[in-house]
């Protein structure tokens, strides 16, 4: 097993160490996630197991003298922590020939809910289908209802891994879990065949001219350019509109694009009022949480401050 996560984060306590103690495996970890590093400790120790997030798996793909780095070892990566863009997963299995696995949870359900299949049907932008005992349902926002298949809704979860409550604080626990039902403040869909999909979060959602973007879409959207490597969008307050679409983006090394080349590329593939009225591109990366996932709340404090 190879760790590169913080182990007092619950995805790694869960994915690295406790999986690590359940299976027996021995786990090659380091102090701090670094990708040179990573990649050596993958070349010489030969791990089969590797947990991450998606940038970090992105951050490989892109990575500059990859070809000097044996990967094929890995058997197994389960990304967690944040949206699997579906060419970032593509493109690692392609580099490595291991299977990415997407899982979904909230450290409020110790943490996993949801996970794609080792064995079975691996479905490229699904977050799987429910673990054992576990119990998801999606529900209207406004009105409670279950919708039906295909239909968004709010994700809620029963089963023995979700939390009582928040410690000391009841009404925060009334707000989370209502009916037994464990509301993660995510929007899902549901195929015919029982995988979820995760939408957005219904915090992130923009609303521009009273109309619903899903930034999450756009994302993927944006990431089949295959000049991009890193990619956020948000909504920024607009007088008008209430809210605009606005996207950051981080080019891989050595390549060059204009706002006008993105929109054409976006033409076919979202709708007007999905499209970005502002793209802003970075020489550097995008900012970035403790364990490593695109950070959409601090690329948005940078935002006010200009």
């Amino acid at each position: 097993m190879l760790g590169v996560l913080p182990f007092f984060h619950v995805v790694a306590m869960t994915a690295v160490m406790n999986l690590s103690v359940r299976k027996g495996l021995e786990i090659v970890a380091l102090p701090r996630f670094d990708l040179e590093q990573t990649l050596k400790l993958i070349h010489k120790k030969k791990p089969q197991y590797f947990p991450a997030v998606p940038a970090i798996y992105n951050g490989i793909n892109n990575y500059k003298g990859l070809e000097k780095y044996d990967l094929k070892s890995l058997e197994c990566c389960i990304s967690g922590g944040a949206p699997l863009p579906v060419e970032v997963k593509k493109q690692f299995e392609t580099l490595t020939g291991c299977v990415v696995v997407e899982g979904y949870g909230l450290t409020e359900s110790s943490p996993v809910l949801c996970v794609n299949p080792l064995e079975g049907e691996n479905r490229a932008g699904s977050i799987g289908l429910p673990f054992p005992d576990t119990e998801i349902v999606l529900k209207d926002k406004d009105t409670g209802k279950i919708v039906g298949i295909g239909e968004r809704g709010e994700l809620c979860a029963k089963g023995p891994q979700v939390m009582k409550g928040y410690w000391r604080n009841q009404d925060a626990t009334d707000a989370t879990i209502k009916d037994g039902y464990l509301h993660t403040g995510d929007v899902a869909i549901m195929d015919e065949d029982g995988y979820f999909y995760i939408v957005d979060r219904i915090k992130d959602l923009i609303i521009t001219n009273g109309y619903n973007v899903y930034p999450r879409h756009v994302e993927e959207a944006i990431y089949l350019h295959e000049d991009v490597e890193e990619c956020i969008v948000a909504g920024i307050p607009d007088k008008s509109r209430g809210e605009i679409v606005k996207a950051w983006i981080k080019l891989k090394d050595g390549k060059s694009m204009s706002n006008e080349d993105m929109t054409t590329f976006l033409k076919d593939k979202i709708s007007k009022i999905e499209m970005p009225r502002r793209i802003e591109f970075r020489d550097k990366p995008l900012p970035k949480t403790m364990i490593g996932k695109l950070s959409r709340k601090d690329i948005l404090v940078e935002e006010a401050k200009q």
